[in-house]
């Protein structure tokens, strides 16, 4: 056991170099960016310091991998994505993506119906992305109001007062995207023609 732990732990170093050289990065770079120190990371690249979770994450987060790609976790056997559904008030968020950071995916479900209830619109730090897979979803955008069928797709700042719900009383499904500010993709949806 303790040979399996060694030979992982040594591997740790070489993973570390060729994701920062894969990303043009210099030491200093990674350093800054992750807050660990650059000779730390040169002694963890090079071997001579044993990795640990405190300083693995940032740099995981930074590169944007799981931390099992950092270790070298064994394959499973199992190709399956274990999904782990979210739900909260009706709504059911099955994450797609395991990476630290960047944009995140996540199937949505939105049971029941929320016309007649006057939209709560939010705000909030990102950038968001939906593509609708069944059902019809009405999306409250600042003073526009949007009913969005099978196959179509809306993308917007989430600094605008936004609201989402089930636009006629039967469940909706789609794809959410999800970014940090100012990471966004490229497909637009039309206003409702009144």
């Amino acid at each position: 056991m303790e040979a399996d732990l060694t030979s992982v732990l040594d591997a740790v170093g070489p993973r570390l170099r060729a994701l920062r050289t894969e990303r043009n990065l210099t030491l200093g770079e990674v350093s800054a960016a992750s807050g660990v120190s650059v000779s730390t990371l040169s002694r963890l690249e090079s071997g001579r310091r044993r990795p640990n979770l405190e300083l693995l994450l940032p740099i995981a987060q930074l590169y944007g991998v799981p931390l099992d790609d950092l270790v070298g976790a064994p394959p499973t056997g199992d190709p399956r994505i274990h999904l782990r559904p979210i739900e909260h008030h009706g709504t059911t968020a099955i994450p797609l993506t395991r990476r630290p950071g960047g944009v995140q995916a996540y199937k949505m479900v939105l049971a029941g119906d929320a016309r007649g209830t006057e939209p709560e619109l939010q705000v909030h730090e990102g950038y968001e992305w939906l593509y609708i897979l069944n059902g019809f979803l009405r999306l409250v955008l600042g003073s526009n109001d949007f009913v969005l069928g099978p196959g179509e797709a809306a993308e917007f700042d989430t600094h605008t007062p936004h609201w989402f719900a089930s636009a006629d009383g039967e469940a909706v499904e789609f794809i959410s995207l999800f970014g940090q500010q100012g990471e966004r993709m490229h497909v637009r949806a039309r206003p409702r023609r009144p």
